[in-house]
């Protein structure tokens, strides 16, 4: 067993589901199923968690998930809207009687990478959000046609990355699950002070050594790089939505060296807080 598991029944009348998700925030903790996911944002912003990977989601913002492949959502900071999204969940069964048909070409090496998790180029998200919209309330035949429609414009014509490593292992116990859970809500609850080994360690109930072993086994990197960056997450977010001054970010993200937040800045995101503020506000 791995993180939480979640059951997904198809929409009535139809192979698989088709739903709008709002709310004040993501109420799913890490979890997986047997279920391919598909999730574009209509609205909040926050950081998504795809196996080993972290990265911060807005509007715009699609990603394909594979059968098991542990996930979540998160908002974070103050949001001035709520939750909106749209969520296509499939079995694997729908698609395979034709994933080997010379037709299906595009969308078997799309499903074949969904293991990792895939990120669609934001431009390319946004022309598919109409198309995802209406497969809302088409009728059942009408929405599988759409749906093949959708998958293999994707497959073919979208630009795309995979989202976790190709050493990431999904093969977790339950307990280790929960801790995964207790260690994200304690860093979006604690960010902004100085979190040590022993505070951590001492919420999932391990010792530190067992502690560092654990996520660096589990994450492929070390949790104090974690740390950095969610921090780094969100002062991206800040830059782009706030007036705030590059040093009033780093603080409010937890960093007291500005010069320390610079270097941060730098090394997750390859350029300067100021340079990657004024390249947005160009935009």
């Amino acid at each position: 067993m791995k993180a939480e598991y979640r059951s997904i029944s198809p929409s009535p009348g139809s192979s698989f589901k088709t739903s709008v998700f709002e709310g004040k925030e993501f109420i799913a903790s890490w979890h997986f199923h047997p279920q391919y996911e598909l999730t574009y944002i209509l609205g909040s912003s926050g950081i998504r968690y795809v196996g080993d990977n972290m990265g911060s989601f807005e509007y715009g913002d699609l990603v394909l998930v594979g059968s098991n492949l542990p996930h979540c959502w998160k908002t974070i900071g103050e949001q001035k809207e709520d939750v909106r999204c749209i969520i296509i969940q499939w079995d694997e069964d729908l698609l395979l009687p034709w994933l080997e048909k010379e037709e299906f070409q595009h969308i078997r090496q799309l499903i074949r990478l969904a293991v990792r998790g895939i990120h669609f180029e934001k431009e390319d998200a946004i022309q598919m959000e109409s198309k995802l919209l209406q497969l809302v309330d088409l009728p059942p035949f009408q929405r599988l046609l759409s749906f093949l429609q959708i998958i293999q414009d994707l497959a073919a014509n979208a630009s795309y990355k995979c989202l976790a490593g190709q050493g990431f292992t999904s093969n977790l116990t339950v307990k280790e699950s929960e801790r995964i859970n207790l260690i994200y809500n304690f860093v979006k609850e604690n960010h902004s002070q100085q979190i040590s080994l022993e505070e951590v360690s001492k919420k999932v109930v391990m010792s530190k050594e067992s502690f560092c072993r654990f996520f660096k086994k589990t994450f492929r990197k070390s949790f104090f790089e974690f740390i950095n960056e969610y921090k780094i997450s969100m002062a991206s977010k800040m830059l782009i939505a706030t007036d705030l001054s590059t040093s009033e970010i780093g603080y409010k993200v937890g960093y007291n060296n500005l010069s320390f937040f610079n270097r941060q800045f730098q090394k997750f995101v390859n350029m300067s807080p100021s340079k990657y503020r004024k390249m947005y506000r160009d935009i």
